[in-house]
């Protein structure tokens, strides 16, 4: 793993108001500060690890062109991935040896197959989609073992192996994402996957059409993006959702709320909307709300996660790789970066086939 390069890689990563090349350099120096020599990227260093933010902070580090460190971030959960294809949810500081939460949820092993893709299109490197097909090909198959006759996907398995067979729509929403990204990988390969697509279809349905399969979490706000973000509603379906409840969630000049009613806007959230609008092709709103979480950038070029404004006074005091990572995407995307672009825009991603009724 090479060490950190510096602005010059960084200048794809420009936004005005939001981000300079030397702002852009200091954020991924923060988040490849925080890595360990092993690949892994804990939330910030003495924190945990989780699979998720792991590999949102790995494509964060190839959005900025490093390569050898995303990479590494790679080959730690190819290492460290468990016999049924999963990952613990938890690993205290990045240690693989101490897993801090053995539940093993079902988003979160997903997700590996959205970073291996954009790492491949960020690279063009098919040896490295060789190496990593068994480690996505296994985590995707341990979560369609949790699907749900409805479509939906349960949340997760616990330490002594029972399934919690219910279903949240923002790891739904996520999974849906990352079983597009898998498809993609498999037919790049020619090993076409039916059961992935017919998986992925049945999971946008419930998604589109049945809300009463998911738990109930609308007062989060990644419930009311995620559909839009995972590349389930698109077009005036997704403006329509996007609109209903953008009052609610929305603190113009400051972000955007994690829950309602609670005073309290936060980075991740704010760059996650940021980037379902740009799918939306509102590019315009997007810039608005990067701009808007500027007061949450500490000196040392990360992201504080959130802001009681109520208070005025920053919360939780701890400044995280994923809402770093979550940013630098953001802007990646606005700025046309090829890889962003198509994992987050759904470029090139198989889409499943949505049956014609599955409610039967």
């Amino acid at each position: 793993m090479t060490a950190f390069s510096g602005p010059g890689r960084t200048e794809r990563l420009v936004l005005p108001g939001v981000l300079t090349a030397e702002e852009a350099a200091g954020t991924v120096a923060g988040i490849a500060a925080v890595q360990r020599p092993d690949g892994a990227i804990p939330w910030f260093t003495g924190h945990h690890l989780d699979p998720w933010d792991h590999v949102e902070a790995a494509m964060a580090l190839d959005a900025a062109g490093e390569r050898s460190r995303a990479e590494a971030a790679y080959r730690w959960l190819a290492d460290h991935q468990n016999p049924d294809g999963s990952w613990y949810a938890a690993y205290a500081d990045g240690d693989a040896a101490r897993p801090a939460d053995r539940s093993r949820e079902t988003n979160f092993v997903a997700y590996v197959a959205v970073g291996v893709w954009h790492h491949y299109l960020s690279t063009g490197d098919d040896a490295f989609l060789d190496r990593m097909w068994p480690t996505v090909f296994a985590a995707v198959e341990f979560v369609l073992r949790l699907q749900q006759p409805g479509g939906q996907i349960g949340w997760k398995r616990e330490d002594d192996g029972t399934d919690v067979t219910d279903a949240l729509l923002t790891g739904s929403s996520s999974i849906h994402q990352a079983l597009r990204c898998a498809l993609a990988i498999a037919e790049h390969r020619e090993e076409p996957q039916p059961d992935w697509e017919l998986a992925a279809g049945l999971l946008a349905h419930a998604i589109r059409h049945h809300p009463e399969r998911f738990l109930d979490k609308s007062r989060y706000s990644m419930d009311w993006y995620y559909p839009v973000l995972g590349g389930a509603l698109t077009g005036p379906a997704a403006k329509e959702r996007i609109e209903e409840r953008w009052d609610d969630f929305v603190v113009p000049g400051l972000g955007v709320r994690c829950v309602v009613p609670n005073p309290w806007v936060t980075g991740g959230e704010s760059c996650e909307l940021a980037l379902a609008l740009w799918a939306m092709g509102e590019s315009d709103r997007a810039v608005d709300i990067l701009q808007w979480i500027q007061h949450l950038r500490a000196e040392d070029g990360m992201y504080w996660t959130g802001y009681v404004f109520d208070d005025k006074a920053v919360w939780p005091e701890e400044r995280t790789t994923w809402t770093a990572g979550s940013l630098l995407l953001a802007v990646a995307a606005l700025g046309g970066d090829e890889a962003t672009t198509a994992v987050f825009g759904g470029e090139r991603l198989p889409s499943g086939l949505e049956p014609d009724c599955c409610d039967g």
